[in-house]
């Protein structure tokens, strides 16, 4: 029951930007295709022809319509979600699901991240002691940094998103597009 608004008005969206419902769309995802079936109101994975999740198919008929509506390209200048207006709520949810996971699994061993580099769309980045670009979606750059401990300080990890996300999904939408991201490495 929690999704089914969302997902209506996010399906309601979409069919006003591309009227013609013959048409599947297709969408990459991290290492995964979706298709998109307008018609049946419909997104399945391509790779294992299952339906995704309400959470990834909001995320992807919103990736969609924006596209379809026109998208800003990428501005080059990070922000982490802390910067964002309007998180005070999320902020600490969004440490919990997306950054301490990173921290747990590549703390001590923070070059095991780059084994990212062979499954999805990622880069090796400058900056702290282990720094990739994912592109979850294509124009939507996601700056993961992990930083080692040492004797001072315990390991730490940032996520960082390109400043135009802000013109494309909402709050809740980078939430789910970051544990996404997270739930891959």
């Amino acid at each position: 029951m929690g999704y089914e608004v969302a997902l209506d008005k996010a399906w309601e969206d979409l069919l006003r930007l591309n009227p013609n419902p013959a048409n599947n769309l297709l969408v990459k995802f991290l290492a995964d295709e979706y298709s998109v079936d307008l018609k049946q109101k419909k997104v399945f994975s391509s790779s294992c022809n299952v339906p995704a999740k309400d959470f990834l198919s909001i995320l992807l008929l919103h990736y969609l319509a924006k596209r379809l509506a026109g998208f800003p390209a990428p501005s080059g200048q990070w922000l982490t979600f802390r910067e964002f207006s309007g998180v005070e709520g999320y902020f600490e949810a969004f440490r919990r699901r997306c950054i301490e996971p990173i921290i747990r699994k590549y703390g001590r061993n923070p070059d095991a991240l780059k084994d990212i580099l062979n499954r999805m769309p990622a880069k090796i980045s400058d900056g702290a002691d282990v720094s990739l670009v994912i592109e979850p979606f294509i124009d939507i750059p996601v700056l993961v940094k992990l930083w080692k401990q040492d004797e001072e300080f315990a390991p730490e990890a940032n996520i960082y998103f390109d400043a135009s996300i802000k013109k494309i999904f909402c709050i809740e939408d980078i939430v789910v597009l970051a544990q996404m991201v997270v739930s891959q490495l």
